[in-house]
């Protein structure tokens, strides 16, 4: 039996070095929830998170308005990404196939979870309809913005997930209005008629289409064209962005689509944001605010390298501001740590058919003792070079020893 016989999975399948919050088709859903491993840790931050979560299925008001946002921490290997899209797989349920046969995001974690309450919990929340919204605020923003960065990425991700312009949010907001006037098919009609093409496909360059887009916004809310003519040249002046309205826009949708909760689930956010104080409490804001409007509806789940206590200790606090209000937005805070990675590689990588099992036992009986003199450092000044412990110990780690997964840590470290 040679090296690559001995595992239950193929070497040669593809696996995501590291996990990307954009990258979202279908095959590598599937390998990222048949493939993600529970530790003891993550199940205490599933548990953390959840028991948090839940009573949002059913309670909604102001005893839930000051608990949605969440801070999850971990330095680079952490697996705070990979953590962060499990959670919007399971709280929107998503559904993959493989071989034509399609799975919920939810059965894959039948038998990964042995707490009963935890497994409760994560049945109750995705019970209920559920928008996600998760992106890479870096890749999402525009630094340009400054301060306003933070809001004009979410009120982007957000136009984009409900129908409307991205990249123009006065343009969404046209569509917004029109919309809820019942006015947004006739608009969209009489332009398709217009220019043969769709308002879809050329809202972008609108710029391109002033005419024909003042034509059909005067045909659909029943103006003259002098008076959409007008509309349509003052409507990036006359756009209201701030965070009140994007608050309350959210709010609108929500009640508009039923019994539904919306979740911003933001990675890197940390990073992004950096030293900025002014961008903090504009994303403590949008978090407070949503809470209030929304009424525990909507959620902010965020990343950061860093915990929210160091995040904002290192920023100056000359301005008088009450960085203690930031921290009591964010109510559930997890701090997800590297120590596990043995764990994660034993079962998701490493893990031996029953045959390879066998037989590394008897390598391990017959060889065991001649492998632990050899593999036995100088613990005055290698304490953390650990060797195999037992025969179980062996079976797991091969062909690697314990010591490995730090000393490959710390290379990358270092």
């Amino acid at each position: 039996m040679n090296i690559e016989q001995i595992f239950s999975k193929q070497l040669t399948r593809d696996i995501n070095g590291v996990v990307k919050a954009e990258q979202k088709d279908n095959d590598s859903i599937y390998v990222e929830l048949d493939e993600y491993v529970i530790t003891q840790e993550l199940n205490r931050h599933f548990r953390a998170f959840f028991a948090a979560y839940a009573p949002s299925v059913d309670h909604s008001g102001s005893a839930m308005s000051g608990k949605v946002g969440v801070w999850i921490s971990g330095f680079f290997g952490s697996g705070k990404s990979h953590f962060l899209k499990i959670l919007s797989y399971l709280l929107e349920n998503k559904s993959v196939e493989k071989d034509g046969e399609g799975r919920q995001a939810f059965d894959f974690f039948k038998d990964k979870i042995t707490d009963a309450t935890l497994l409760a919990d994560i049945k109750k929340s995705v019970s209920k309809e559920t928008d996600v919204i998760l992106f890479n605020i870096d890749s999402r923003a525009n630094t340009e913005d400054r301060e306003n960065a933070i809001l004009k990425v979410f009120l982007k991700v957000f136009n984009e997930r409900v129908g409307y312009c991205a990249d123009f949010p006065h343009i969404a907001h046209l569509e917004r209005e029109l919309d809820k006037r019942n006015q947004y098919d006739s608009f969209k009609a009489k332009f398709a008629e217009l220019t043969s093409s769709t308002w879809e496909e050329e809202r972008d360059a609108y710029d391109f289409y002033r005419d024909e887009l003042s034509e059909a916004l005067a045909h659909a809310s029943e103006q003259s064209k002098e008076s959409a003519k007008d509309w349509v040249q003052q409507i990036e002046n006359n756009f209201p962005l701030d965070i009140q309205n994007f608050c309350k826009w959210v709010n609108d949708y929500l009640d508009s689509s039923g019994d539904r909760n919306l979740l911003f689930m933001v990675d890197e956010v940390g990073q992004f944001i950096g030293k900025n104080t002014q961008m903090m409490l504009k994303l403590q804001t949008i978090t407070e605010d949503l809470g209030t409007y929304c009424g525990g509806r909507a959620w902010v789940v965020v990343t950061s390298q860093a915990d929210i206590d160091a995040a904002i200790g290192g920023m100056s606090k000359g301005d008088g501001q009450d960085f203690s209000k930031i921290q009591g937005r964010f109510n559930t805070r997890l701090q997800l740590s590297s120590s596990n990675t043995s764990e994660v590689i034993q079962k998701r990588l490493l893990s031996k058919t029953d045959k390879a099992h066998e037989l590394l036992t008897d390598i391990f009986t017959e060889k065991g003792d001649i492998l632990r003199n050899q593999l036995t450092f100088d613990k005055t000044t290698t304490a953390d070079l650990k060797s195999y412990t037992d025969t179980q110990s062996f079976v797991d780690n091969y062909p690697f020893v314990p010591y490995h997964y730090n000393l490959v840590q710390k290379v990358f470290e270092s």
